[in-house]
């Protein structure tokens, strides 16, 4: 039996803060922390590692690395939700990829190159974990609030995740900085790095532990009792057909998707890649000040992204949620235009702050958007995990983009600037969904 009723405060606040409790994962582990500590390890040529047979550069061995994991994610998303829906317990395969997540991110503290193979395996569940919890996660909103609810709980839930996220890379920032308060010892060297590896941990036991309350208060569903067989493993492919042959009659959403597909492509890999760029193009000087200039511009980012949530979601209140999404592309784009000129430090940050600005407000917007314009059904779930395939299979293609040009070229920088064009898509593609709301309008 539920414990709260659809709309009640506890149970969205609780829904937001698995926000709290996963963002870490982001900020830490795919954001700050591994991506510099990634680049203190001891490649063949200064950023050359043998993986898989192949001499690789680093930076392109994680992207490929990155979208392998999205095209298994995108791959078992459908499986999961067909099975979920099934026996009527979505929230114990958001447990398990919560749980799987939290044994990666813990796992890398013994990240080698070495054992790169088994280093890269718990880079994998970590990142497998968040991302397929989230699969479940997302597909909870219009379970547990109203349509004019959730632009605001979703504003709201990565407003938490910023400023948990902060939190517990305020205490690893400190780690790193005086590691003998925290009983580290070594030379200065020494001392950084195994901070950096403690904090992987620290991720790893944040995620599992906050998360029990969301896990607590959120409603399960009917348990039918029923067992898994071969046919329901293809349920989820089923449902994905089903939500396809639907959009024929919503071409709202169906343009939406499209647009979203396209613009999201080019977010998700900026997210992914953008402290390993800062890590190799920007002049920091020495060791220690690009630490503290990656940590810095992360802050900022995580800081202003949580002004950028809430103030993305008072303007679609003002002008409507299309109109601020093309708004917010149009940022996007110039700040891919820029970043190819981006060198020094303070050029960084600037550029730092513009992406705290709209990362939060066009996540969010986009989650809720994509709510409201879900026909009548109780199947959320297989809509959720139509748009959740959708973004990771985007994401695939962005990184392995992302990755090529980097590994042809030897710069990011050409690799960045080339996103330019997916967000330019996004935009004429949102007009079209804006012309298509006015002719329903009209």
């Amino acid at each position: 039996m539920d414990k709260f009723k659809k709309g009640s405060k506890k149970l969205l606040n609780a829904w937001a803060f698995y926000d709290w409790a996963n963002s870490v994962y982001t900020l830490t582990i795919a954001s700050t922390i591994f991506p510099i500590f990634y680049g203190t390890l001891n490649f063949i040529d200064g950023n050359k590692v043998q993986a898989f047979g192949f001499e690789v550069k680093n930076t392109a061995l994680i992207s490929f690395v990155t979208a392998f994991t999205f095209l298994v994610v995108a791959f078992i998303s459908p499986i999961l939700s067909g099975v979920a829906d099934y026996l009527g317990n979505k929230k114990a395969f958001m447990k398990f990829f919560c749980y799987l997540g939290g044994v990666g991110c813990i796992g890398l503290n013994w990240f080698s190159l070495d054992y790169i193979h088994l280093s890269l395996l718990f880079y994998f569940f970590g990142l497998i974990g968040y991302w397929g919890s989230l699969v479940f996660y997302n597909s909870y909103l219009p379970d547990i609030a109203f349509s004019e609810q959730q632009d605001r709980v979703s504003a709201k839930g990565f407003s938490m995740g910023y400023i948990g996220s902060v939190l517990l890379l305020l205490i690893n920032l400190a780690m790193v900085m005086y590691p003998e308060q925290f009983g580290i010892t070594g030379t200065a060297e020494e001392t950084a790095v195994k901070a950096m590896r403690y904090s992987f941990i620290t991720v790893g036991l944040w995620w599992v532990l906050f998360s029990q309350y969301t896990f607590y208060i959120l409603p399960k569903g009917v348990s039918t009792g029923r067992k898994v067989t071969k046919h329901v493993l293809m349920n989820g492919f089923k449902e994905l057909n089903t939500v396809w042959q639907a959009l024929k009659q919503n071409i709202i959403l169906k343009r939406y998707l499209y647009a979203f597909f396209v613009y999201s492509m080019a977010v998700q890999t900026i997210m992914l890649v953008a402290t390993y760029f800062g890590e190799q193009e920007i002049e920091w000087g020495t060791d220690q000040e690009k630490t503290m200039g990656l940590i810095i511009s992360i802050l900022v980012i995580q800081v202003v992204a949580i002004l950028g949530a809430v103030l993305t979601s008072r303007v679609s209140e003002k002008i409507g949620n299309i109109k601020t999404l093309i708004a917010v592309n149009f940022i996007w784009m110039a700040m891919c235009f820029a970043a190819y000129f981006v060198t020094k430090p303070i050029e960084f940050y600037i550029t730092a702050s513009f992406v705290g600005l709209v990362m939060g407000g066009i996540q969010s917007l986009s989650r809720s958007t994509y709510s409201k314009f879900l026909p009548e059904t109780k199947d959320t779930t297989s809509y959720f995990s139509f748009f959740d395939v959708s973004e990771k299979v985007g994401i695939v293609i962005g990184m392995v983009i992302y990755g090529t040009i980097d590994q042809v070229t030897g710069s990011m920088r050409n690799a960045i600037v080339f996103l330019f064009i997916f967000f330019l898509l996004g935009i004429i593609l949102l007009f079209r969904v804006l012309k298509t709301q006015k002719k329903v309008v009209d």
